[in-house]
């Protein structure tokens, strides 16, 4: 049986493990992803009526 203190630790262990990997994924994608170009509203309603 695991103790209530283990049990928290275990947590938060994982918590930090969770919020490790979703930093990294959100770093990558960043690094990979190019920067968007400014968006002209001209240029939106001229995709929205073809």
């Amino acid at each position: 049986m695991i103790s209530n203190d283990e049990r928290v630790r275990i947590r938060r262990q994982m918590q930090r493990r969770i919020r490790d990997v979703v930093a990294e994924r959100r770093r990558a994608r960043l690094l990979d992803k190019p920067p968007e170009p400014p968006t002209d509203p001209s240029a939106e309603s001229h995709l929205t009526t073809v």
